[in-house]
Formats: C-alpha cells, sequence, structure tokens
C-alpha cells in the first residue's frame, strides 16, 4: 500500500450522485430508514474508491458521501456541541447566495466520544481500497471560528484560553482514535487560517472583541497541541481554501498574514493551499517554508468550474512555485473539494473526473510519480 505524503492528492469531498441524493431526500422526509440510506451511501463509496483508484490516485477518501456538511457533521458528534438549524436569512454568506442556516453551539464539557460516526467511516473506506485511504475532519479551529460566542453556554467557555484549549485537547483524543482505527493519515480542513486574511473576516472578529492575529497563533497552538503526540507514522494533512459551497466564496485575501504560523507553528506535514484565483494572492509566502519534509500542495486546479487546466501551464506554475520552495517538497492536488456540502459544486462527475485525471497527469509529467 502506497504510504504518504503524495505528489498527487485531492481534499477529499466528491460530488454526490443522484441515488444519494435521493436516498437522503428519503431519509429525511421518513420514507427510508437509517439502514435504507447507509446501504445507498456504501454503494455509492465503493463506487467513488473505484473510480478514484481507476484514475491512477494513490489515495481515496469516501467523497464524504455520508456528510451534509465538510464540517457540521463531525462537530455535531462531539461531545458538547450540537448544530441546530435556524431562520434561513441567518445563513452565512457566500458570493451570492446564503449558506443553510445551520449553527454550531457549545452546551457542555467538550470531548470526543469513542462512538463518533467518522471513525466508522474511515474504516469502510479503509476496507474497500487498495491503496491509501484517508479521512478529512475540520480542523480546531473551526469549532472556535464558526460557533458564535452568543451560542457558548458553559461559564467557563467565555474564557477563550479554556475554550480553545478544551478543543485542542478533544482533538488529541480524536488523533489518537483514528490512529487505533488504522488511520495513518489523516486531513484536517482549517480554513479559518485563510479567512483571518480577509480585511472583512478580521473586522468580524475585532467586533466580538477577539485580536485576529492572536487567533491566527492560537489556531496554530491548538493544531500544533492536537497532533504534537502523534505515532511517527502517521502523516498529518491541512487545507485551507476561503469557501467552497456551490462553486462561490466567501473570503478573499493572500497567505502573508499566517504563513509563519501556518508552515513553522502547527507541526503539520502536508499543506493543501488554495491557489486557483488571484483571490489567493501571490506565492511568496511558499518561501516560509522550511527545508525538509514538509510538503505542499498548491490548488492550481479549480473545483469550481468545468474547464480543464492546461499541462502546460501547470508546469509554468510550478515553475513559478519553486522560486519560493523547493519543487521536491511540492505536489498537486485541486484547490478544494468538490461538494463541500451535499449540494456540490456547479461541474458534472465527468468533470469531476477529467480534472482527478489531471492531478495524476501532472504529477507523473512533473515528477515521474503520485
Amino acid at each position: 500500500m502506497p504510504t504518504p505524503p503524495f505528489r498527487a492528492d485531492h481534499v477529499g469531498s466528491l460530488l454526490r450522485p443522484a441515488a444519494v441524493k435521493a436516498a437522503r431526500k428519503a431519509h429525511h422526509d421518513g420514507s427510508l430508514d437509517a439502514a435504507g440510506l447507509a446501504s445507498v451511501e456504501d454503494e455509492a463509496i465503493r463506487d467513488l474508491i473505484a473510480m478514484q483508484e481507476s484514475v491512477g490516485l494513490p489515495v481515496v477518501t469516501d467523497g464524504e458521501q455520508r456528510r451534509s456538511f465538510w464540517h457540521y457533521d463531525f462537530m455535531d458528534g462531539l461531545t458538547g456541541f450540537s448544530v441546530v438549524e435556524r431562520d434561513p436569512e441567518q445563513g452565512v454568506q457566500f458570493a451570492g447566495v446564503k449558506l443553510r442556516p445551520m449553527f454550531p453551539t457549545i452546551n457542555g464539557k467538550l470531548d470526543f466520544p469513542a462512538d463518533h460516526p467518522h471513525l466508522a467511516h474511515f474504516k469502510f473506506v479503509a476496507d474497500n481500497t487498495k491503496v491509501c485511504p484517508k479521512i478529512s475532519i475540520p480542523g480546531p479551529s473551526c469549532c472556535h471560528f464558526r460557533t458564535d460566542p452568543a451560542d457558548i453556554a458553559p461559564g467557563e467557555y467565555q474564557d477563550i484560553e479554556v475554550l480553545t484549549a478544551d478543543i485542542a485537547a478533544a482533538y488529541k483524543k480524536a488523533v489518537q482514535a483514528f490512529y487505533d482505527a488504522g488511520c495513518r493519515y489523516l486531513q484536517m480542513d482549517d480554513i479559518f487560517f485563510a479567512y483571518l486574511c480577509d480585511p472583512k473576516h478580521r473586522a468580524a472578529k475585532q467586533a466580538q472583541g477577539q485580536d485576529p492575529d492572536w487567533l491566527v497563533g492560537r489556531y496554530a497552538w491548538m493544531m500544533h497541541e492536537a497532533i504534537k503526540d502523534r505515532p511517527a507514522d502517521m502523516v498529518i494533512g491541512m487545507h485551507m481554501c476561503r469557501g467552497n459551497f456551490r462553486s462561490t466564496h466567501a473570503a478573499t485575501g493572500a497567505y502573508d498574514a499566517v504563513a509563519d504560523a501556518v508552515f513553522n507553528q502547527t507541526g503539520v506535514d502536508v499543506f493543501f493551499m488554495e491557489y486557483d484565483t488571484d483571490r489567493a494572492g501571490g506565492l511568496e509566502p511558499l518561501s516560509f517554508l522550511a527545508k525538509g519534509k514538509q510538503r505542499v500542495l498548491p490548488g492550481f486546479i479549480t473545483t469550481k468550474t468545468a474547464p480543464l487546466e492546461s499541462l502546460d501551464d501547470l508546469k509554468r506554475q510550478f515553475d513559478a512555485a519553486a522560486k519560493f520552495a523547493p519543487l521536491d517538497q511540492l505536489g498537486i492536488a485541486p484547490q478544494c473539494g468538490f461538494a463541500s456540502t451535499e449540494e456540490g459544486n456547479s461541474i458534472t462527475e465527468d468533470d469531476q473526473k477529467r480534472k482527478l485525471e489531471l492531478v495524476v497527469a501532472c504529477a507523473e509529467a512533473i515528477w515521474g510519480s503520485v
């Protein structure tokens, strides 16, 4: 079985096939039981694993077929967390569209339960692939960034240092639990480092009485605390983007303000970085990457739109990136998942497959292997 890090990889989420969408709707409406839904999801995941293997990827995921959101489903499974639905007008604003109005709330002491559903999700992938299985979960910063202070009930959690320390401790348990389940490649989507490069998101945190630069450092500390004692044969990836809902975005801004903290304070092994538009800024922040074993996968291939990038253009972009970080410490992945929520991006399943084929072709053309 191939072992990470890889030259060719992807963030994790994949479009939900029509059968999964129909089954999830039937389950929501009460006409399909949980076992029936799981059976449809199982079949879809097996098919998607086969698709990922067929294009030559050395690593596969379940495409997050069992989730509604990339982050809220995981958070809802944590002890002390619940995700509640509210007035549609309260949904998070993306470019021209609002997210469904789901809101994480903290109602008790935070912990990672031994029966968290995502452990079984990982095991299913591991049991059905010949290559490396990976699971993507939201990073620890998500539990703070996405929770409104008004939705935090425990008095002790009014102290942000106590709250973030408990989040880190819960994630530390999660890391060990995934390892014990057989996971050797765990990815955490800590996208809010990128959000804190956006003036409007920084202003929103300041309005809540929080210093954005302090948050960057604290988020790096949380990640480091969560993963620092992981076994030596476990690789940790981290994805950063600026929002991905039905092919829209929620933030903009270059990585300059966070690059040092991300590369040098988190302890992460593999970095998935959005770089498919000018909204991500220049490649200069890659210069903060220390020489060594860490790897950056610049997302020059977009998942938001269907047109296929040219291999020659990708080679030129890697020539530019190599001016700031060693080519040997780079790889290729799309800029984000294809379906951060079950609605999915505005592309087809054929488009998705072609994008993944391009990831593999690019890796083979530049490094000679995946």
